[in-house]
């Protein structure tokens, strides 16, 4: 089955908002097994939008699109849809009558521009949209009067707002196509997210235990990010599941402790169950990553049983101050050097009772470094009962990656830690 998608909107490209719809949309559909084949982008522009819409369904069974669905003057994608097709939009009443409710939920007046939402192309099924105004709508060409080969294709039409689509897509679409565009072989797709080896040694220390696999019809892919390769391992047929397992198997053969989840599990995640599960609590001292550290293990839920408190001390008075780091260390070997990061580490697990700290200090860049400590040098430090582990590493990136990959080297030398690994 051919999957393709067609985002619009002309803030896509001026780069003033990401399109996160194409990441999230491409991951849901491939986890029911329709596989997105080609993405599209184009601005808020009819003849943009045909053009591409057009292109999508001379060859895909299955075409959403996303956005220009709303009341204003800028939202193209219902009208140049019906005109393309040579069909009428007339006004569904169930539709309006919808809309209507929403403001009259709300006590707000209904502005009579935002009627127009209520047009759809005849033909076209509706799909509800609870958490906003403007429905999705699905069409069915039978047959396509753009394919060559005369085939049945489906177009889905869905709003632009991620808090509107993303519901529609759950609750309306996916039953939608289990019904109506049923897959007829298996599709199986697993992650492990592995952290500390760089992507090219990924590959090089599986690719050898997988040959046979793949040339069985294994799919493997890599995506890189700071601190982390991931594995994704796919295959599609009636043997898919065996397959995909085998090679998990022969993943985790070579990876081994190197792999810290599976799935969506972020490293955060993971840290905050192995803390819960041994009844730890933990303290954070960061100064070069400015409470980048405690920003993601406070967005898993549950971090308050095992999080007690964090100190951003980006000064050295206020590493003195508040997590007792001597002046005679930082005046000896400064605040970037392993005994300034053991004493913050230390000192954070002192004030806060708690059983384990992390401490950071580093050089961010790009300014600020020497022949001695160049830019990205960094000192992470674990302080346990007991002992502090401190390790010195170099992250010569821009700051933002600086920051994500040392907080990121930090949660698994205490994931190490935490599983008795070295």
């Amino acid at each position: 089955m051919i999957v393709e998608m067609v985002n619009t909107g002309s803030e896509l490209m001026l780069g003033r908002v990401l399109n996160s719809h194409q990441q999230w949309l491409c991951r849901r559909l491939s986890d029911l097994g329709y596989v997105v084949s080609r993405q599209i982008a184009v601005p808020d522009v009819a003849r943009e939008i045909e053009l591409a819409v057009r292109d999508s369904l001379s060859r895909a069974d299955l075409v959403l699109t996303t956005g220009g669905l709303g009341p204003t003057t800028d939202d193209l994608t219902r009208e140049v849809i019906a005109r393309m097709l040579g069909v009428a939009l007339r006004e569904d009443v169930e539709t309006l009558a919808r809309i209507q409710a929403f403001f009259a939920a709300r006590n707000r007046p209904m502005p009579e521009q935002t009627r127009v939402q209520a047009l759809v192309p005849d033909g076209a099924s509706v799909l509800p949209n609870p958490h906003g105004t403007a429905p999705g709508l699905v069409l069915h060409l039978n047959p396509n009067p753009f394919r060559n080969d005369g085939k049945e294709s489906w177009l889905i039409l869905l709003p632009g707002p991620g808090r509107e689509l993303r519901p529609m897509f759950t609750d309306s679409v996916v039953p939608f196509l289990l019904r109506a565009l049923p897959l007829s072989d298996s599709f199986v797709c697993r992650t492990l997210r592995t952290s500390g080896i760089a992507e090219s040694v990924v590959q090089e220390r599986i690719e050898r235990s997988l040959r046979e696999l793949v040339l069985k019809g294994l799919d493997v892919g890599y995506c890189a990010r700071p601190g982390q390769v991931d594995v994704r391992l796919a295959a599609r047929g009636d043997d898919a599941e065996s397959r995909v397992n085998a090679a998990e198997a022969a993943v985790r053969a070579q990876l081994g402790s190197d792999i810290f989840g599976t799935g969506d599990e972020d490293l955060e995640e993971v840290v905050i169950h192995l803390l819960a599960a041994r009844k730890k609590t933990l303290a954070l001292a960061e100064s070069c990553t400015g409470g980048c550290i405690a920003h993601q293990l406070t967005n898993v839920c549950g971090a308050s049983a095992v999080f007690r408190a964090g100190w951003v001390t980006y000064s050295n008075d206020a590493k003195q101050k508040f997590l007792g780091v001597r002046a005679e260390t930082l005046d000896r070997h400064g605040a970037v050097s392993e005994a300034a990061a053991r004493e913050m580490a230390d000192g954070a697990r002192r004030l806060s009772e708690a059983d384990y700290a992390i401490a950071v200090t580093g050089i961010a860049g790009p300014t600020g470094g020497t022949p001695a400590k160049p830019t990205g040098t960094v000192f992470i430090a674990v302080a346990s009962p007991q002992e502090t582990q401190v390790r010195e590493t170099r992250n010569t990136w821009d700051r933002l990656t600086f920051k994500e990959m040392t907080a990121h080297q930090a949660l698994n030398q205490l994931r190490r830690l935490l599983q008795g690994l070295p």
